[in-house]
């Protein structure tokens, strides 16, 4: 199980020398991957009231695309969208810039895709909330053939690519795309059409119920389950030992990745940050 990190991008504000020593400290404290969200935009709870969700206008979010260009360059850590919100970006636009972050890296790119829930950023950006399950899956099989076919002819809704192709082209072709899952047609859409998943419960019934149709709709498309990547995660909450269980319980299930989180456990700093991933390495054997 290759274990990675969640970047905790929403305590750091827009310090760009915390990306430079957040990411080469916990290369060299012996994690594989870097794992980083996505929102283009936050809502003013003032006016889109009432508002329950977790991030608004004031959480800090970085591009993931423009900041995987930085890191590519000063880490060798594999990189994964977890996730990117297609539905409301561009498929094509998506395709180019994934290929240059796979070129860039070297092929160690993951595209995590999802949906999302911010009906605030779809409208800002000119793309119908209400259609995206559908639209996502489209996307996927568009941008699977723009990165492996030299000259494209298809259409995704109102999204038309004639006669056309990326160059350069990723290294990984295509490139592996896997999908956050948190209800049954997404659990359905990653089976039939995932290298992976990322699902949203912790080890227990709920992730055996959501596996059973990840595998039955791969099945159903004439896949082989077995070869399906499944990334749990682990949110630290001041506990070296109970975070080390909570590794153990996702080995246990089988899981080929897993990506620990810090944010939300009262740290105030990219030093306590980077302090804690070191602690947590150590626990776990890591480097």
């Amino acid at each position: 199980m290759q274990i990675g990190v969640v970047f905790p991008q929403t305590e750091l504000g827009g310090d760009a020398g915390a990306v430079r020593q957040f990411g080469q400290a916990v290369e060299q404290q012996g994690y594989r991957h870097l794992l980083v969200y996505d929102h283009v935009l936050g809502a003013d709870p003032d006016v889109h009231s009432p508002w329950r969700w977790p991030y608004d206008v004031d959480t800090t979010f970085h591009e993931p695309f423009v900041l995987f260009g930085f890191l590519a360059g000063i880490t060798s850590l594999e990189l994964v969208t977890g996730v990117i919100i297609l539905p409301q970006r561009q498929t094509a636009l998506v395709a180019k810039q994934a290929a240059e972050i796979d070129l860039l890296t070297g092929g160690r790119f993951r595209l995590g895709v999802g949906v999302g829930w911010n009906r605030v950023e779809y409208d800002a950006l000119g793309e119908d909330f209400t259609t995206r399950g559908r639209r996502s899956g489209e996307q996927v099989e568009l941008l699977r053939r723009l990165w492996t076919e030299r000259s494209v002819d298809a259409a995704v809704g109102a999204e038309r690519v004639v006669g056309a192709g990326l160059a350069p082209v990723p290294i990984q072709r295509p490139i592996p795309v896997w999908f956050g899952c948190s209800s049954p047609p997404a659990y359905r859409r990653a089976g039939r059409l995932g290298d992976g998943w990322f699902p949203q419960v912790q080890p227990g019934p709920e992730l055996d119920d959501a596996r059973a149709i990840v595998e039955g709709a791969a099945r159903d498309a004439g896949r082989d389950p077995a070869t399906l990547g499944m990334e749990g995660r682990v949110t630290y909450r001041g506990d070296a030992d109970d975070t080390a269980a909570a590794v153990e319980r996702w080995r246990a299930v089988g899981a080929t990745h897993l990506a620990i989180n810090t944010m939300g456990a009262g740290l105030s700093s990219v030093d306590d940050h980077v302090a804690v991933f070191a602690s947590l390495a150590a626990r776990l054997g890591l480097g």
